[in-house]
């Protein structure tokens, strides 16, 4: 390989890096609510200048480095580690990092799935033996399948009882509730197009 090689081929690993790094910037505003504006105020540096950072357009530079990740509550690493490290970004999640959402009822436990600014939601939904929702509606369409145990779902008075395997998938709008009505604990990835923040369970 010829110095012209390997300097287009150390180009090419930057510019990678930098959109490494805005995708990470721009998921962890977006996990905190922050609008460009908000951000860029907070670090003590311009919009034009975040929104090139964000998409991969100018590097991260030391001097930002720290009021940024100050003004983003995180370490300095999080926004700088390396393409191996199993960090979250703009388009994934890991599994060792996912966040949990506030839940209102009794035995369940959700932890989101898809990454900040998704279009869809998607989440684990653990319930305990016993554990369960009162029924509710909002917004949007769902799907979900069991992955482990089995879940009772209630969709507009209708009652199914479902096992490992099984689907399901309906308008939110219509009244729904579920809990487990077995010995085992019952996982359920469900999805659907209502934030976490417009439903009541973040269902």
């Amino acid at each position: 390989m010829d110095a012209d090689e390997l300097t287009s081929r150390a180009e090419r690993e930057a510019d990678e890096a930098d959109v490494r790094v805005g995708r990470r910037v721009r998921a962890l505003r977006l996990e905190k609510n922050l609008s460009l504006a908000d951000l860029a105020s907070r670090a003590g540096i311009s919009i034009g200048a975040l929104s090139q950072i964000e998409r991969g357009m100018s590097s991260l530079r030391v001097r930002v480095i720290w009021p940024l990740a100050a003004a983003l509550d995180v370490e300095p690493s999080a926004l700088i580690a390396d393409g191996s490290e199993p960090v979250n970004d703009l388009y994934c999640v890991r599994a060792t990092s996912r966040r949990p959402l506030p839940v209102h009822s009794e035995g369940i436990t959700k932890d989101l799935l898809s990454p900040p600014g998704a279009s869809l939601t998607g989440m684990v939904v653990t319930v305990e033996p016993g554990g369960g929702t009162d029924a509710y509606a909002h917004s949007g369409h769902e799907f979900g399948i069991v992955t482990t145990g089995e879940a009772e779902l209630v969709v507009d008075s209708t009652r199914y009882l479902l096992k490992t395997g099984d689907s399901f998938a309906f308008k939110s709008t219509l009244l729904h509730s579920f809990r487990n009505p077995g010995t085992e604990r019952c996982t359920i990835v469900w999805v659907n197009t209502t934030k976490p923040s417009e439903a009541r369970d973040g269902d």
